[in-house]
């Protein structure tokens, strides 16, 4: 399938990028993103993966306006419809979705993992179509490019819903190419991980989809890998060793830190050297990482605590003017 090729025109000599990646269905988070190309300046915003919330907390009608929840390790009554609200913003702000239930469908959904998965999907679904309306409402008037591109943890149910957005761009399958200068190749696919993720594939079918995107850029020199998933053993992909069971794994109290990014994304950034390499996935990686002339890129995520990290590049004459790590 021919990688299709969008053509983006900002009436500048510096062209001012923001990246952040890893919001986690944070409402917060992703309110503050959209936020984020005014408040910088920025002319091209981009979202590079993960959008997708973890879980779905249930809450149980008790009686009329009474309510029960166990949220954050906690078991916490509400009594009243601005508690409901409250608790609503607050499930919200960590990422996760809610939905109110009565006694029997709450233990009808604990016993029905089809319907649980069912239920989060239609959340998930709801969520993304509310942020891309809002995406279009808050960008319609503004000469702000947006990117927004699932990663390996997004199921593929939520990119229908960005392809139908007039103000939206899901660079997935496509090249963007900015003022005929720089073109900006993405994937939201990685390597496989221990949870089985939807994009979660085998690097040689990763380097399938890299090859492909790669055939279609002019210019490597100018060019920018949005890649999700970090380059393997680039101190950008260092996440906590796990056992078997998925715990992980100490020496002297300390996480044992090990690397889990991509050895075809390395390989192809070695062997290609683009302008730059934009990613995320690892949220505790947060940093910079010179890969031959490549500068790599990943900004780190605390979304569950609702803060944004973020990086600003300035591009200029082709190159890359400077850059900073932003938190807000």
């Amino acid at each position: 399938m021919k990688t299709e090729r969008i053509p983006i025109e900002i009436d500048k000599r510096t062209v001012r990028v923001f990246f952040a990646s890893d919001v986690h269905g944070s409402e917060i988070c992703f309110k503050k993103f959209l936020n984020a190309g005014k408040f910088y300046e920025a002319d091209i915003i981009i979202l590079g993966g993960d959008l997708s919330g973890k879980l779905v907390v249930p809450i149980i009608r008790q009686g009329e306006h009474l309510y029960q929840t166990n949220f954050q390790e906690r078991l916490i009554n509400i009594r009243d419809e601005n508690e409901l609200k409250e608790i609503f913003s607050k499930i919200r702000f960590t990422g996760s979705y809610y939905i109110v239930l009565d006694r029997q469908e709450a233990e009808e959904y604990v016993a029905d993992e089809k319907k649980k998965d069912q239920l989060f999907i239609k959340l998930l679904k709801k969520s993304i179509g509310e942020w891309v309306v809002l995406a279009e409402k808050r960008l319609k008037d503004t000469p702000i490019t947006c990117l927004i591109m699932p990663g390996n943890d997004d199921p593929k149910e939520i990119d229908q819903i960005l392809e139908m957005s007039g103000t939206v761009i899901n660079p997935e399958r496509k090249l963007v190419e900015i003022n005929e200068t720089y073109e900006i190749i993405s994937t939201g696919y990685g390597n496989i991980t221990p949870w089985n993720c939807p994009r979660d594939v085998t690097e040689e079918e990763l380097k399938e989809r890299v090859d492909r995107l790669c055939s279609e850029v002019k210019n490597f020199k100018t060019s920018i890998f949005n890649f999700h998933v970090p380059p393997y053993d680039s101190t950008l992909d260092l996440a906590p060793k796990l056992d078997e069971s998925l715990k992980i794994i100490t020496e002297m109290g300390h996480p044992v830190m090990i690397p889990v990014g991509s050895r075809t994304i390395r390989k192809a950034i070695e062997e290609h050297q683009p302008m730059l390499g934009l990613h995320g996935h690892i949220h505790e990686s947060r940093g910079t990482y010179k890969l031959g002339k490549t500068l790599c890129i990943n900004p780190g995520s605390e979304y569950s605590e609702g803060i944004l990290h973020g990086v600003i590049i300035d591009l200029k004459d082709g190159k890359i003017k400077n850059y900073v790590l932003t938190t807000g």
